[in-house]
């Protein structure tokens, strides 16, 4: 396997390894899936539920008062409204750097991300957690989080583009770090709130991961062919 990556140009090659990570991502989902759907992850959901409660009062969280002010603040960092108005204001830079075709990739991976959101929440029709009381608003299904899952696709496109403005490796590394944990925030946030299942957040981290990739794989082909512009235009 090392020896036939060793003789594929370099552009194809990343191209190759991010295929296998949408591969992982996607066997990682239908794993979830069937544990979550066949009741094999019910005592994993309850327990980590449960783990984020006074053992005497399921309506009460653990910790301090402001921790649950905290958690209500990140979940909303995945929510429509603050993804939507990050996705315009990074939109409206790229469309003044005169970068068209990075506007796309931006746009179709947030719409496209949120409207399989929709159809996987409707296909599995999971109702939401009774096992805790409810600490936030919620009226969707539950499978997979969509604020996982667009908080994945959202943050970790942007920070692979903010990583594409530097040759500075451990810049790119920052910038997808921060990407990263800030769905990882998000997605246990939600839990914390009582919304989601843990599985819910684990489904919605990988088939973000797996839609964000496949819109930066589809970039990064397509730019190896010279048929879109890059992400930074060096000066010459």
């Amino acid at each position: 396997m090392i020896g036939f990556l060793s003789r594929i140009r370099f552009p194809e090659r990343k191209i190759l390894l991010l295929l296998l990570l949408i591969g992982c991502s996607i066997l990682a989902f239908e794993l979830i899936e069937d544990n979550a759907t066949g009741g094999g992850s019910h005592r994993f959901d309850r327990w980590l539920l449960t783990a984020f409660r006074q053992p005497n009062d399921l309506s009460v969280t653990i910790g301090p008062a402001w921790i649950l002010d905290a958690a209500r603040d990140i979940s909303a960092l995945g929510g429509t409204t603050v993804l939507a108005l990050i996705t315009a204001v990074v939109l409206g830079f790229l469309k003044l750097q005169r970068k068209p075709h990075v506007m796309a990739l931006v746009f179709v991976s947030v719409i496209g991300g949120s409207l399989l959101s929709s159809l996987l929440k409707t296909l599995f029709a999971r109702e939401r957690p009774s096992v805790v009381p409810h600490l936030a608003h919620v009226t969707s299904l539950s499978f997979p989080s969509g604020h996982s899952m667009l908080s994945a696709v959202t943050y970790i496109t942007l920070g692979v583009l903010l990583g594409q403005i530097t040759t500075h490796r451990p810049t790119k590394v920052y910038c997808l770090g921060v990407a990263v944990f800030l769905s990882f925030l998000i997605g246990l946030s939600r839990v914390f709130l009582g919304v989601h299942f843990p599985t819910d957040v684990l489904a919605g981290w990988c088939a973000g991961v797996a839609w964000a990739t496949l819109c930066v794989t589809a970039a990064r082909w397509l730019q190896s062919r010279g048929q879109i512009e890059p992400p930074e235009t060096k000066a010459g």
